[in-house]
């Protein structure tokens, strides 16, 4: 079975094509391709409070393009959300109406709460040592998506409205920084040995540039020198000597304070990085749905 799921964020929209593979009980999700395309529609919204005509067909050429290439792998089912940008921009409707008009792509404008809900759909921590509580950490362009798991049980959901083009265009308030500090000083003081799950292409990045071949999980206190470094360079010097695209460049360095901060906060000991995203949780997520509907 051929599945894709189409992520669109605030600063980035990802397809993702996977071949679903069922033997016995066990079941195998493959990664066939996986596209992104930075159409950074926050800087928009966060700024203007709408997406403009210029990333509006940006963003319908996108999708153009992504179907397409469902059309190319044969792709069987599909699950299209949007979220922190579409969520907060006016003309939102408007632009999903259109781009079902041109391209027959239904786009779902997913809660935060629903998105980190996805994002757990991955299932990482159910595999992992009981001892520990993980902590599920999605920062994205608009908003961070935290999720813990402890003692076999889903603890808590929580989406907050921060994220790397929010900071970069000054709509963070500091009653939500506060609401971030809070949350992860609540989770701290009641659970133990907080292991890190990283999720999304921030983290990913992160970790692939700290990592050393052997290296299973990312140690906190690299990230917070690498945040003391980054902090020292413009743009072009970070593409420079991280070897970097602009647009990563741009949101890596906030990207890094959101983390830190939630490293401290949480007395997180240890982060694992296992290369999925929101994109990964929505193929799971659809998979679940067929199932459900058999």
């Amino acid at each position: 079975m051929i599945l894709a799921a189409i992520d669109i964020g605030s600063n980035a929209a990802r397809l993702l094509i996977s071949e679903v593979i069922k033997n016995g009980k066990e079941v195998e999700f493959n990664r066939l391709n996986i596209l992104r395309i930075p159409l950074q529609l926050g800087f928009d919204v966060f700024e203007k409070g709408f997406i403009g005509s210029r990333k509006k067909r940006m963003l319908i050429d996108t999708i153009k393009a992504y179907k397409q290439l469902m059309k190319v792998y044969e792709v069987e089912h599909y699950m299209a959300c949007a979220t922190s940008a579409m969520r907060d921009a006016q003309n939102s409707k408007e632009i999903i109406k259109e781009i079902e008009s041109e391209t027959s792509i239904e786009i779902e404008i997913i809660t935060g709460e629903l998105e980190a809900e996805i994002i757990y759909e991955n299932h990482i921590a159910e595999l992992l040592d009981k001892d520990h509580s993980y902590l599920y950490m999605d920062v994205g362009g608009g908003s961070t998506e935290l999720t813990l798991y402890y003692n076999n049980e889903l603890v808590l959901q929580k989406s907050i409205n921060i994220g790397t083009v929010r900071l970069l265009t000054d709509k963070v308030k500091d009653d939500t920084w506060e609401e971030l500090k809070e949350t992860c000083k609540g989770i701290a003081k009641k659970y133990d040995h907080i292991t890190g799950i990283g999720s999304g292409g921030n983290i990913n990045k992160i970790f692939s540039l700290l990592r050393s071949k052997d290296d299973k999980f990312l140690q906190v206190d690299a990230v917070k020198e690498m945040h003391k470094d980054m902090q020292q360079l413009n743009i072009d010097e970070r593409m420079k000597k991280y070897n970097i695209k602009k647009d990563r460049a741009e949101v890596i360095l906030p990207a890094l304070l959101i983390y830190t901060n939630i490293f401290k906060w949480c007395n997180v000991e240890q982060v694992l990085v296992p290369k999925i995203g929101l994109a990964d949780g929505l193929i799971h997520h659809l998979y679940d749905q067929i199932l459900k509907g058999k």
